[in-house]
């Protein structure tokens, strides 16, 4: 590995926290569609709605840290697929910018009648955006996307069997996701008749997926025969087994109502077809254009690792902050755990003393894990000192996470 390869790599994490948080805040604006118009109806669309609100611009962060580290570090790259794949990346934005207006129109409907609409609206959009995003993604793994400014076709580059089967998936995983999360949340909320109902919900939409995903292999078998040998034969193998087992145990979870656990083993399947992807895409990103090719010069590459470095040590604290607030209940007007409202009290003398001498030893631990990874990035070309320099810094982002953060959030741990 190389420091061209780093960027990828965050790209390829943000790209899995994208589709594992976004993915369900659009599953539940498509299950507000299929709800009913009953009082059992109304109350799954106010849940998924309730739910999603609080966190669905966070969960769009990732789009945009994706399609920043993407510009920076592999600029022709980048505006090769943008310009070939306009098409469909215009429609993904603008079922995002419909299903954001949803979420601030909704608290002021009118009625019943009203309220109905800009569900459809938004289910609509929440359609719609995954579909675009996955096609695009098949247009790159088909290879459609040849170098150069809108060198593609328009409409074939996106609109063939890759794509499509790719945003079929991409639609019914992010069913599956909300399905999965709202059962969990809505056991943590005590309404069990809500859960059963996403639990059949999550069920049948886990079966789509998973069928789905078998098609997936034949049609890449037709179409994309490179990224058929990578995953069934070649490096990405392990990942789709790992997505296949993942998937299984989910819904085996699902089945004996362990919602918690199953919210994890749904977001690894989901991680497992990303990583899949891109281990069975690698070293190519477009057709005769490698990751080395395309990569921004050395000083660029090392802005982008520092960048992403320090900025973590500020969104995640923040992240963790705001969803420890969702899944407590507290943005839900006091319908969840009214505990975590509530300041709590300080911890005894001798155990202050040691979190105080623990946080020091973790930022000591952080600053040295940054020093020690931009030296072997910076410094020395060779593979094997950019891997101990990665590794150096995801230690450094995850000492300063835990020395940052505050220490309510840690509990009684």
């Amino acid at each position: 590995m190389s420091l061209a390869d780093v960027p990828m790599l965050f790209i390829l994490a943000g790209l899995i926290a994208y589709v594992a948080l976004a993915g369900p805040d659009f599953g539940a604006a498509i299950w507000q569609l299929t709800a009913g118009r009953d009082e059992d109806g109304e109350r799954l669309r106010d849940l998924a709605h309730d739910a999603m609100a609080p966190v669905w611009e966070a969960n769009h962060v990732w789009l945009i840290f994706v399609l920043t580290v993407m510009w920076t570090s592999y600029p022709e790259a980048f505006g090769s697929i943008a310009s070939t794949l306009c098409i469909a990346l215009f429609l993904a934005g603008l079922g995002i910018v419909v299903r954001g207006a949803a979420y601030a129109l909704r608290s002021g409907a009118k009625g019943l009648r009203e309220q109905t609409r800009i569900d459809t609206l938004s289910a609509g959009s929440s359609i719609l955006t995954p579909f675009a995003l996955g096609a695009a993604i098949g247009g790159v793994a088909s290879g459609r996307v040849p170098v150069g400014n809108a060198a593609g076709d328009l409409w074939s580059s996106w609109i063939n069997p890759t794509s499509l089967i790719t945003g079929a998936i991409a639609v019914a995983t992010a069913a599956y996701l909300a399905a999965v999360f709202l059962s969990g949340d809505a056991v943590r909320l005590g309404q069990p008749e809500l859960a059963e109902r996403f639990r059949r919900r999550a069920l049948g939409s886990g079966v789509l997926a998973g069928a789905l995903a078998a098609a997936g292999l034949v049609v890449l078998h037709e179409d994309a025969r490179r990224i058929y040998d990578g995953l069934v034969s070649g490096d990405g193998r392990p990942a789709l087994i790992a997505s296949v087992l993942a998937g299984v145990a989910t819904l085996a979870l699902v089945v004996v109502r362990r919602y918690e656990p199953a919210r994890y083993s749904a977001a690894l399947a989901v991680a497992a077809i990303v990583i899949g992807w891109a281990l069975a895409q690698q070293p190519i990103l477009l057709p005769g254009l490698t990751i080395h090719q395309a990569a921004a010069p050395h000083t660029t590459l090392v802005a982008v690792v520092i960048a992403v470095t320090a900025g973590g040590l500020i969104v995640f604290p923040s992240l963790a902050l705001l969803f420890r607030l969702t899944l407590g209940g507290t943005l839900r007007g006091g319908h969840g755990d009214e505990g975590t409202a509530v300041a709590p009290a300080g911890p005894p003398p001798a155990r202050a003393l040691v979190d105080v001498a623990t946080q020091g030893l973790l930022v000591r631990g952080a600053l040295a894990c940054l020093v020690v990874g931009f030296g072997f990035l910076s410094v020395l070309d060779a593979g094997w000192a950019h891997a101990i320099g990665v590794a150096a810094l995801l230690g450094f982002i995850v000492l300063g996470f835990v020395a940052v953060l505050p220490r309510d959030l840690l509990g009684d741990a």
